[in-house]
């Protein structure tokens, strides 16, 4: 066993089980932000009013999309905590992936409500209404993408729980192509089909979720280790205590990373507010600093799940080694996004638009002041993004969710908005602001991980032992 071989070893098999589970997450959530990347890019090709009405009616949607990610990714610690208790249960891990999709389908219908208004919500915050039209029209596509993507999120926690995270990576890298094919088609109108524009777009983004989730559909219904569970047998029959647990610790993971996507969101409306060129530069560098966290978030995940397996276990001695690994893997990962972020912005840039094209002056130069900022939260935003997943694990998310109130609402946009219109600093302001929301929310959960022992989170070793 592990924890009997020479001192030393131990953390060296746990860093080897934790980037071996992450790396696939990391894939994975780069080939999903990288769908997310290319409605962008290809409508930048339009120019810089879709790129800023598409930056506007996306962010609508991916506040309530994380909302349902953040619901259904209790999925994960339930199951890893139940695979530690049991390594081979099976009718649990079934009825919590049948329960997570129960409360995936019934989210997602005030949420459809609410897209389907995005054009007069953009309007009522006082955005420019040509834009809101846009954004609007593109949303009326996109958001039936809602349901199947969280479908397919339930399964990818499912197979990633079961430390098998790697069919999840290939249907999203499959599916990456499939985008970029249909955004091309209905975009622009190639072969015959009517061009759709930013509605295009929206449309493109729901077909790639329903082959996303039949994709994941079929994995977990032939590979013969899947295939045991079950997962769609006897479908409508309820768990209401499990639905409940459900509920119980997703809501506040919901609750948390929907307060953490609308402290961004809220940024993009009052990047509205300074300009088009603002609100431009804004939508890239904050595509860029996105694609950047899927790496923090791939581990932090994976953290959930080696951290969850330990604490049904009752290991607590292995729970603080997985947390601590995830930690030092997360900010070695931070020096090195910073340093790329500082040094190359220009090049980043220059995938989304042409930074020598006189016209794009404003905004490169704009973006290029937004990635500083960005280089500089890189520690905040891993130590935020690991240290949550690591408290997932134990399923502690109702603290984890006030910190994210306080330290993304309170202070980024309190210190921000303050920075950007009273002070006269506009866009530069506002990330300041989010940079400092970071970094306060990140202590906060660092701290309460290192206490993790002091405040029952888990078991003393001592009390394990006696017990």
């Amino acid at each position: 066993m592990a924890d009997m071989e020479t001192p030393g070893t131990p953390w060296r098999t746990e860093a080897r089980a934790l980037l071996s589970l992450s790396v696939p997450l990391i894939i994975g959530n780069l080939g999903w932000s990288g769908i997310a990347a290319t409605d962008l890019l290809l409508l930048g090709r339009i120019g810089p009013d879709a790129v800023a009405a598409g930056s506007l009616g996306f962010n609508v949607y991916i506040a309530l999309l994380i909302f349902g990610i953040g619901l259904t990714t209790a999925a994960s610690p339930l199951i890893a905590s139940e695979r530690g208790r049991r390594l081979h249960s099976v009718r649990d891990i079934r009825r919590t992936v049948r329960q997570t999709h129960w409360a995936a389908a019934l989210i997602c219908i005030p949420c459809w409500i609410v897209l389907w208004h995005t054009e007069a919500i953009l309007i009522l915050i006082g955005q420019d209404a040509d834009l809101a039209a846009g954004a609007g029209a593109m949303v009326r596509g996109l958001q039936w993408a809602l349901l199947p993507y969280l479908a397919y999120i339930t399964l990818r926690n499912f197979v990633a729980a079961l430390e098998r995270p790697i069919w999840g990576v290939i249907v999203t890298l499959v599916a990456v192509p499939f985008n970029a094919l249909f955004g091309w088609l209905l975009i622009f109108g190639q072969f015959g089909l009517p061009a759709l524009g930013l509605q295009g777009a929206g449309l493109a983004s729901f077909l790639t979720s329903i082959f996303m989730f039949l994709g994941m559909a079929l994995v977990v219904s032939l590979d013969r280790e899947f295939r045991r569970y079950h997962l769609f047998g006897r479908f409508w029959v309820a768990d209401w205590g499990r639905f409940r647990t459900v509920w119980r610790v997703g809501l506040p993971i919901a609750i948390t990373l929907a307060l953490e996507v609308t402290v961004f969101n809220a940024a993009v409306f009052l990047m509205g507010l300074i300009g088009r060129s603002s609100l431009a530069a804004h939508a890239i560098a904050l595509q860029l600093a996105s694609l950047v966290f899927m790496v923090p978030m791939g581990i932090g995940q994976a953290a959930t799940v080696r951290v969850g397996y330990f604490h049904g276990r009752r290991d607590p001695a292995a729970v603080g080694r997985a947390g601590w690994t995830a930690l030092i893997c997360g900010t070695g990962f931070a020096l090195c996004s910073a340093t790329l972020l500082m040094t190359a912005p220009r090049f980043l840039i220059g995938a989304f638009i042409d930074v020598d094209a006189p016209a794009n002056a404003e905004v490169t130069g704009l973006a290029i002041s937004f990635l500083s900022v960005a280089a500089l939260f890189q520690l905040g935003d891993c130590g935020q993004a690991v240290g949550a997943g690591l408290l997932r694990g134990l399923q502690d998310t109702r603290v984890p969710m006030i910190f994210a109130a306080v330290g993304y609402w309170v202070i980024g946009i309190g210190v921000g908005t303050l920075l950007a219109f009273p002070l006269g600093m506009n866009g530069l302001g506002i990330w300041l602001g989010l940079a400092s929301g970071l970094g306060v929310v990140a202590i906060l959960i660092v701290w309460r991980w290192s206490q993790r022992e002091k405040l029952g989170l888990v078991p003393h070793a001592e009390a394990f032992a006696r017990s």
